[in-house]
């Protein structure tokens, strides 16, 4: 994974945005912290592991289920993706890559209680 700053990519408050494993960082973020930086190698598996397009693809749809599904609220669809609850989950835990098992997204696919 590449991390590469930016002036002004990702727009809005996107902090980064991975792209085939490569991470974009707007410059008025900041150094990416350790868990950003395990956060976003989370999702360089998961693309891999779908072949980069399935995985922005599943990722969109989702996204747009998750919306209907939370009553347009941007930040709870987001939350939800199972893609970002796998990351979130692990962000903090360096060691999650040596027992990742492969799609292991899917196992955040139900909705949240």
């Amino acid at each position: 994974m590449r991390i590469i700053y930016t002036k002004h990519f990702p727009p809005g408050n996107f902090h980064g945005i991975n792209l085939f494993g490569i991470v974009f960082v707007q410059r008025r973020w900041g150094r990416f912290l350790p868990h950003e930086v395990t956060h976003e190698m989370v999702h360089t598996y998961q693309q891999r592991e779908l072949l980069f397009i399935l995985f922005f693809l599943l990722y969109l749809l989702e996204y747009l289920v998750r919306l209907v599904q939370y009553r347009f609220n941007t930040f709870e669809a987001y939350r939800n993706i199972s893609f970002e609850r796998e990351a979130f989950a692990h962000e903090r835990d360096p060691k999650y890559f040596s027992q990742r098992k492969p799609f292991a997204w899917i196992h955040y696919l139900r909705k949240r209680s």
